[in-house]
């Protein structure tokens, strides 16, 4: 397994700080929400890129992606009916591959509920075709620098759209292209209904990318969710991807969140297949 930390876990620490803990602890990746960089990803300049990557690549770390894409942003929407503003979200999600390409990053998590969410006069379907306009736009730009987009399901608690898996699925059907592909969150997959693992296992095929987390908004292990299962799917399917850590409280502190996850993550695959631990 790969493990990786979302670099707004950091807070306002500088970034060598939250590498160095990172390495610490045993994570080897670094998934960066953009808003942590600059205002936009307009205005995060060449310089700015390069130097996180170049700063990250020395503690040993290597620049996943991205997630939370429209997150602190103003004028984009997924599945408005206005078109213009749609037009404006497909060019800035292009901007958004750029700035993971030139990261180092190789996949983008779309989740950004409140970009996304629909009113209830729409219905779900028409905000699918929407979504699926934007995105089909956005699939040469992800084809030209070898970036994957991983279509997230959010429980009821974040908006209504996209709430199981099986919803993201059939927008990834729509689009029609390698380059979008899916991501689950332990968190929102915990809001289903079925059995964490099963859902996993069920969509073994278009799985690129997990976070690991608690519906208590905490770190893996840190609530009431046995992760050994859930591990032992992963590998049962022969997951690729990275694991990837995504907290929502803060308040245990940075040291904690990083060392507890981890700790509980390397407890959790060595329950499911002590044999093979190492």
């Amino acid at each position: 397994m790969k493990f990786a930390i979302c670099n707004e876990t950091f807070g306002e620490w500088p970034i060598e700080r939250g590498f160095e803990l990172a390495t610490k602890y045993g994570y080897t990746g670094i998934e960066v929400a953009p808003f942590t960089l600059g205002t936009d990803a307009l205005s995060i300049s060449p310089a700015v890129r390069s130097n996180y990557k170049r700063v990250a690549e020395s503690f040993g770390l290597q620049v996943i992606g991205l997630h939370w894409l429209l997150a602190k942003t103003s004028g984009f929407h997924l599945t408005t009916q206005d078109a213009e503003v749609r037009a404006r979200t497909a060019t800035y999600l292009q901007e958004l591959v750029r700035l993971c390409h030139d990261l180092g990053g190789q996949v983008m998590v779309l989740g950004s509920p409140l970009q996304r969410n629909f009113p209830p006069e729409m219905g779900h379907d028409q905000a699918m075709q929407n979504a699926a306009q934007v995105l089909e736009f956005v699939v040469p730009t992800l084809e030209q620098f070898g970036v994957r987009l991983a279509i997230e399901p959010l429980g009821p608690q974040e908006g209504n759209f996209l709430n199981h898996a099986h919803q993201a699925r059939e927008l990834i059907r729509i689009i029609g292209s390698p380059h979008v592909q899916l991501h689950l969150d332990v968190k929102a997959m915990s809001s289903e209904g079925p059995p964490i693992a099963d859902i996993i296992r069920e969509n073994a095929d278009l799985l690129i990318h997990y976070h690991a987390n608690d519906p208590n908004r905490l770190g893996p292990g840190m609530g009431q969710v046995d992760h050994a299962p859930l591990f032992r799917a992963l590998r049962e399917i022969d997951y690729q991807g990275w694991v990837s850590v995504e907290v929502f409280d803060y308040s245990p502190g940075v040291e904690r969140i990083l060392s507890e996850s981890m700790a509980n993550m390397k407890a959790a695959i060595q329950k499911s297949f002590p044999s093979s631990f190492s």
